[in-house]
């Protein structure tokens, strides 16, 4: 529904040109907004007018017209004076109103539409259907970024958003849940991955900019039809998730770069625990120290190089083999081996993953 900010402004704007006191009040007489400078008590005069068949009427030195919108009652206009000019004036705002209750209204529309179609709410032939009677291009490239934040994402995110791609009208900025909001972004023909990571990091400078907002922003993959788009929207979800627990460091989590983690993400628990059993069968990864870890990561991140590993470390070339080898006769895995080392670091992320997924137990 249109706000009473909205209603204040537009009459303000009439009161400029026509030089007329104008008020809107509902159907039960509260004024919701008003350019009348002094507080007169006209409810029982709406009141009646309202009940009334009479789509206009003067009386005590007013005139009031009713505001319909898709023929349903919604407003009463006031306007100050009797006279033919004062008639005219109150007509062209009252005409005015509607086209504004016509646009929030196709506005509303709009979104709930955007909403069920991201929550798979809609049948594939209401998809077309609606998205025709609502002009929204249906054969057009589109993503769904993600944003969310550790902090309150109040209106005020959600606004500075909706600012921000306010010079694309065919974007969609929305929420179906209170930790995240969702942009539906149409993209030209010739936009591919490179163009959506400048849009991600764009709007990540933004909030921080703007709304002093820390905030994490994912995106699925670009989908060429409308009924694709609620796929693109799951795989942000994903990349989200996905990004909290292998990329914690990202601020920006594409679903197409999340590589083994996707899968791992989708595994179950119980093979999860059967696969660890298995792997560290004589041995925790818990009881790996600090200095192991930062080997195996420091080997895995230079490719399995042993003399640039021990360079970035700061040790001998030999000391780094006696803990690759250490390693070896806990494991039975050589990380020098191209295989054990791929078995390795797959099971270092299976064990991130069942600790995040038993963090969210509690």
């Amino acid at each position: 529904m249109i706000s009473n900010q909205v209603l204040q402004s537009t009459i303000d704007s009439l009161k400029g040109i026509a030089r007329l006191d104008i008020a809107i009040a509902d159907i039960d007489g509260k004024v919701l907004a008003t350019t009348f400078l002094e507080d007169k008590d006209l409810s029982d005069m709406v009141v009646s007018f309202a009940a009334s068949q009479a789509d206009s009427q003067a009386a005590g030195g007013y005139q009031f017209f009713k505001i319909f919108d898709e023929h349903q009652l919604e407003f009463v206009l006031i306007a100050h004076g009797d006279t033919d000019d004062v008639y005219m004036v109150g007509k062209l705002a009252v005409l005015q109103i509607q086209t504004l209750l016509v646009a929030y209204r196709e506005k509303f529309d709009k979104d709930n539409f955007i909403k069920n179609l991201l929550l798979d709410n809609l049948l594939l032939v209401d998809i077309y259907n609606r998205a025709k009677k609502l002009h929204i291009e249906v054969g057009v490239r589109r993503v769904v970024f993600l944003v969310e934040s550790h902090e309150n994402m109040d209106g005020t995110v959600q606004e500075a958003l909706k600012e921000f791609f306010s010079a694309e009208g065919n974007d969609f900025v929305t929420a179906v849940d209170e930790k995240n909001i969702i942009v539906v972004k149409e993209l030209a023909s010739d936009d591919g991955y490179e163009q959506v990571q400048k849009i991600a990091e764009s709007m990540l400078d933004m909030l921080s900019s703007e709304v002093m907002l820390s905030t994490r922003v994912s995106y699925g993959t670009i989908v060429n039809e409308i009924k694709e788009v609620s796929r693109s929207y799951k795989e942000a979800k994903m990349a989200l998730e996905v990004g909290k627990i292998f990329f914690v460091e990202r601020h920006i989590v594409a679903y197409n770069a999340l590589g083994i983690g996707r899968l791992i993400y989708q595994l179950p628990i119980p093979l999860c625990k059967m696969f660890i059993k298995e792997i560290f069968a004589d041995v925790s990864p818990d009881d790996f120290d600090e200095e192991t870890l930062e080997t195996i990561a420091k080997f895995f991140e230079n490719n399995l190089n042993v003399s640039e590993t021990s360079r970035q470390l700061f040790i001998h070339r030999n000391t780094l083999v006696y803990r690759l080898d250490k390693l070896d006769r806990a494991t039975g895995l050589d990380l020098r081996v191209f295989d054990d080392a791929i078995t390795f670091q797959i099971a270092l992320m299976v064990v991130k993953y069942m600790k995040y997924m038993e963090s969210l137990d509690f």
